[in-house]
């Protein structure tokens, strides 16, 4: 079985056992084959490096150390070693630690995440790592498309018959029908389950087959490889890949090539890749918790008529440049909320443990706040809202409100994400309070 490593996002691992009561420490062979992973890990993008998820420090006297900044997930090295990444989740009312079941709602919020059909009721999480319960999600998909029906079409064929069908390959048969006159070699189309898709879904079970230490798993795998006798396994995965074509006949296999594609290919849903004998499947929690915030929001306020807008476009902090109209420097704020008054919030989200320290402005960076005053000029908007996971040392702050003096005003939230549906519904009547209040008084005035 591989051996797991469990850490927490900002969490430090080092190779020195003499600090073990201070750190995660692994034993010194399996810290240098995470150095090593590090240094050999690739990125797709000229923008993005390794050590956006991963910092590599040096202590005096203990060495160095790798710590896991604010991207989480699972890393499998080459020696089976898996070192799984949660997510710093606070369950404030007494719940058990159940953050791989949230981190998992979390993650299916996300647009360009592929699930549809997964469901958590009946698995394991507690004697699954997440890369077992990926797997387990792309075999859900898979036993969907099996109860569907996997796809056929007509796939081009060559072969030496002894009878004539379809078209004849006159070079073909003279090299190889010199003594056989009798025999015909033909090229023909035949209808068959031999498509790109279903080989490169029979190649990812057969690999995820090797990689799984889940009984359960192991069994779902060996039932839906019946499916796919008649089937081959891909021997030229970019082949195959750039022969896919989703359309609406072949809408079931959409999510099935983006999970076949990260088991194959190594790929991550970030733009990291793994090399042939490491992978790694990290996710970056600001934009993991900007989705669910996002999701939930959108569904708490329907049933009210308000409109959440994510990721709005249309702002720019500048309009002119040399005196001509050009539009620079794009606002795009996480979220905007239109009441049914057609009055606007803006709110952004931040993955980030606030401190209660009002001297240290309570750990909130002068930039994001520099970022919300932008938002209110632009927007025209007094109304502006910081969202942060909500933790112990700030669960009972009640009002945390930044007031500009010139018509801007920066609140606080505190989202509890292990309870989100209770805690969009107090944002709302929070919201809600601040417009009858900015109407009480637009009333007097």
């Amino acid at each position: 079985m591989n051996k797991l490593i469990e850490v927490k996002e900002f969490d430090t691992l080092i190779g020195n056992e003499e600090y073990k009561d201070k750190y995660t420490c692994v034993d010194g062979e399996t810290f240098a084959d995470l150095l090593e992973f590090i240094h050999a890990f690739d990125s797709d993008s000229e923008e993005s490096d390794v050590l956006d998820f991963i910092k590599i420090g040096y202590h005096r006297n203990i060495g160095e150390t790798v710590t896991f900044k604010n991207y989480v997930g699972l890393i499998q090295m080459k020696n089976n070693c898996q070192i799984q990444v949660l997510p710093k989740i606070e369950f404030l009312n007494g719940e058990q630690d159940e953050t791989k079941r949230v981190f998992m709602r979390m993650l299916r919020s996300m647009k360009d995440f592929p699930s549809k059909v997964f469901s958590n009721a009946n698995l394991k999480m507690d004697r699954m790592n997440l890369y077992e319960i990926f797997i387990n999600m792309y075999l859900q998909e898979v036993r969907q498309l099996v109860k569907h029906g996997i796809k056929s079409s007509y796939v081009g064929v060559e072969d030496n018959l002894n009878f004539y069908k379809g078209k004849l390959l006159v070079n073909e048969y003279i090299k190889c029908n010199v003594a056989h006159q009798e025999r015909f070699y033909v090229g023909y189309d035949e209808y068959q389950v031999n498509r790109p898709e279903n080989r490169l879904v029979k190649s990812t079970l057969l690999k995820i087959q090797n990689i799984t230490s889940s009984a359960e798993n192991s069994k779902s795998i060996r039932q839906l490889l019946t499916s796919f006798e008649m089937v081959s396994p891909s021997t030229n995965y970019d082949k195959d890949f750039s022969l896919v074509v989703i359309d609406r006949n072949t809408k079931d296999y959409e999510i099935l090539m983006q999970w076949s594609r990260v088991f194959l290919k190594n790929k991550s849903f970030t733009t990291f890749s793994g090399t042939e004998s490491a992978r790694a499947l990290m996710f970056p929690m600001e934009k993991v918790f900007e989705a669910y915030v996002a999701q939930n929001m959108k569904k708490a306020f329907a049933k009210y008529h308000w409109d959440v807008s994510a990721q709005d476009k249309g702002h720019y902090l500048f309009n002119k440049l040399n005196g001509e109209n050009h539009r620079k420097f794009a606002l795009r704020p996480d979220l905007v909320v239109t009441r049914d008054d057609k009055s606007v919030v803006i709110l952004d989200t931040k993955w980030k443990s606030l401190i209660n320290d009002k001297s240290k402005n309570y750990g909130i960076s002068q930039a994001d706040m520099y970022q919300m005053y932008a938002y209110s000029k632009k927007y025209g908007t007094s109304e502006i809202w910081l969202l942060y996971p909500v933790n112990e040392e700030m669960k009972n702050q009640e009002s945390i409100t930044f007031d500009s003096g010139d018509g801007a005003t920066v609140s606080l939230y505190f989202v509890d994400v292990a309870n989100i549906e209770k805690s969009m519904e107090t944002l709302y009547e929070k919201l809600t309070k601040i417009s009858y209040k900015r109407e009480v008084d637009e009333h007097e005035v």
